[in-house]
């Protein structure tokens, strides 16, 4: 049994010019650097193995040396399918270069074409990737010219596009974990991911190729706990022990019991982010939350809505997910980012990918680089710089509601704060909102043309996508409008009714953000005037999204109004309130019922035009929705 125990330079040994690999990872967690060091070192040495392909799915890297970077030479490479290059510019410079072929394909796509290739399936029939990039009417996802082999087909099933994309045919696959016995049964107890090693090991096995796994430890033949073994022994044809520097848990940490999930750390851990542009933007998402929802937040900028829902005290009240199968507890950033603390569990990749690409995601939060007119989002293409989508196209496509957040412009952007209102000290010299994208990473046509709602989050003011594209709806306080904001498009937004931004995203200090989220303060917002015998209600910023909360306001009202035995005139202030269309119809019936069994004359007042037209309509015809406080006590007070 000890001869599947080798050196990482016999493993090298084991690949063969023109083989096609695999490797686990994502970003630093899992990813195989003995392994891949043996075979850089084998080939800068040698000049073998070589002409190899490479299928991978996150992207697993540091942005320098480490990783898939290690691959990066001329002649070691001729073909590379991947989901994210952003951090393997070793790689990506061979392909934007032509040096070698390459695709970029949906992250969750590969990651499940694993186990259709496990199983000996032909492919994957998916919707994910239609009219973006990968679509084959705008490139199939090939990077350079060179690619001209087709990655994705398209296809029509019962009378739906729908994309194909074909299994790979793996020869060798390149994985980690913790520990393996002498038969090459392996545990994954101190990696922070499972990711898709169980999957990629089956594929490689079944098509009669090489499995090679890179642990930290042995131990004793069939002396593992049979229910943590991931990689049963059958499936591994060679184990490695590896060295201390190239079995870092992450990037960034060598190793943490908190990732492993065997403890939970102490609550503020993860330290409350600095007042200023990034938390500004993670601020204004977290209003977005969805209570009890499920979240995914992507790399870059959305990392900051896991600490500020931290900071207000929000993360039992929803659950935070990240793309490789952490769900819940508090998901960790920069080259931690895939690591998680306090989580309810962790899956593999593709069932994460799967749970995502059902509609499983209430919500999800992901990066900006750029937008158009019509609401695309381009995160994948910049020029020469290929970032790849990673997980961005199953995750944006597939979640019921979508908020895109980053800085207005980039490349040197300062602010000032003071009082709660914002200044641009220096602009950014590179702009984001642009007359076109240079890829199609988000279709806003498709998003419109489906009614997925969609919000773009910038620190100086907020748009939202419609029919006919993107609308400017929230302007921080301090910022001009022609000089901040119109003057650094290169195109001109739909602007109807615009509201200033929420003073608390401005200013030091938690926000109170779980009261208003959870409706704590409704008995503060539905308060009785005894001596006049009115009924005020402040619904004044206040989102109803579920019909929980529409009981809930019903259930305040009855509270105070139930024990009085005589009706009550009311006056309800809807300025900033927001009603979602799928529990329009919900509110209605509820305001009807307190109407005939609670209420007098009632009044009702917005400052907004297009809400006391909503209001009208979603009410029924309701009369006396005024202007203004003043126009609606006056009415009553007349009456009175």
């Amino acid at each position: 049994m000890r001869r599947k125990v080798v050196s990482a330079a016999d493993a090298a040994a084991l690949v063969k010019d023109g083989d096609t690999i695999t490797t686990s990872g994502f970003v630093g967690i899992g990813v195989p650097d003995e392994l891949l060091a043996a075979i850089e070192a084998r080939f800068l040495a040698r000049g073998s193995p070589r002409d190899l392909s490479l299928v991978f799915a996150a992207g697993q890297g540091d942005g320098k040396d480490r990783g898939l970077n290690r691959l990066g030479h001329d002649g070691l490479l001729k073909l590379v399918i991947g989901g994210h290059w952003g951090l393997i510019p070793k790689v990506a410079r061979l392909a934007v270069e032509g040096k070698i072929k390459g695709w970029n394909l949906p992250q969750g796509c590969i990651s499940q074409l694993y186990r259709d290739a496990a199983a000996g399936k032909p492919g994957m029939l998916s919707k994910v990737g239609l009219e973006t990039f990968v679509d084959p009417r705008q490139g199939g996802g090939a990077v350079n010219e060179l690619s001209t082999e087709s990655q994705v087909e398209l296809m029509e099933i019962g009378g739906e596009e729908v994309l194909f994309y074909p299994a790979p045919k793996l020869t060798v696959a390149l994985l980690r974990g913790t520990t393996a016995d002498e038969a090459g049964n392996v545990t994954m107890e101190r990696e922070a991911l499972l990711i898709d090693n169980l999957a990629q090991a089956m594929a490689v096995k079944n098509a009669g190729g090489v499995v090679i796994v890179q642990v930290e430890r042995l131990a004793r033949g069939r002396s593992l706990p049979a229910r943590e073994v991931h990689i049963p022994g059958i499936l591994v044809d060679a184990v490695v022990v590896a060295s201390p520097q190239n079995h870092m848990q992450t990037y960034k940490t060598s190793f943490s019991h908190a990732f492993t999930n065997r403890i939970r750390p102490p609550e503020g851990e993860i330290p409350a982010m600095e007042l200023g542009p990034r938390k500004i933007i993670a601020r204004r998402c977290a209003f977005e939350l969805p209570v009890n929802g499920v979240i995914n937040l992507g790399i870059g900028m959305p990392e900051g809505v896991a600490a500020v829902a931290a900071e207000e005290g929000l993360l039992d009240h929803v659950t935070l997910t990240a793309e490789p199968g952490v769900v819940g507890g508090q998901p960790a950033s920069g080259l931690d980012f895939g690591a998680a603390v306090d989580v309810d569990a962790v899956i593999p990749q593709n069932s994460q990918f799967d749970f995502y690409d059902g509609g499983g995601l209430d919500m999800a939060c992901l990066g900006l680089a750029q937008a158009d007119a019509v609401g695309n989002v381009n995160v994948s293409r910049f020029g020469p710089r290929l970032a790849g989508a990673g997980g961005f196209i199953n995750i944006s496509q597939n979640a019921k509601a979508l908020v895109f957040a980053g800085t207005f412009t980039a490349k040197g952007l300062h602010i000032h704060l003071n009082d709660g209102r914002m200044a641009i000290q220096e602009e950014g010299t590179s702009r984001k909102f642009l007359a076109e994208v240079e890829q199609v990473t988000f279709s806003g046509r498709r998003a419109a043309r489906l009614g997925q709602p969609v919000l773009y989050v910038t620190e100086r003011c907020v748009f939202e996508l419609g029919e006919n594209g993107l609308m400017l709806k929230e302007i921080a306080p301090g910022i001009d409008l022609e000089r901040d904001i119109l003057a650094q498009m290169a195109f001109r937004p739909i602007i109807g009714e615009v509201t200033e931004m929420d003073a608390r995203l401005f200013r030091d200090g938690p926000m109170d953000l779980r009261r208003e989220l959870l409706h704590l303060d409704l008995p503060e917002r539905i308060a009785l005037d005894a001596q006049s015998r009115r009924l005020f209600i402040n619904f004044e910023k206040m989102r109803i999204r579920t019909r929980e909360e529409v009981a809930q306001v019903r259930d305040q009202v009855e509270r105070v109004c139930g024990p009085l035995g005589s009706r009550v005139d009311v006056i309800v202030n809807y300025d900033g309130f927001h009603l979602d269309d799928d529990v329009a119809n919900a509110y209605a019936e509820m305001v009807a019922d307190l109407e005939s069994r609670f209420y007098g004359t009632v009044t009702r007042y917005s400052g907004s035009a297009f809400l006391r037209l909503k209001l009208g309509e979603t009410l029924k015809g309701a009369a006396h929705i005024y202007e203004t406080r003043e126009a609606a006590q006056s009415f009553l007070d007349g009456r009175g």
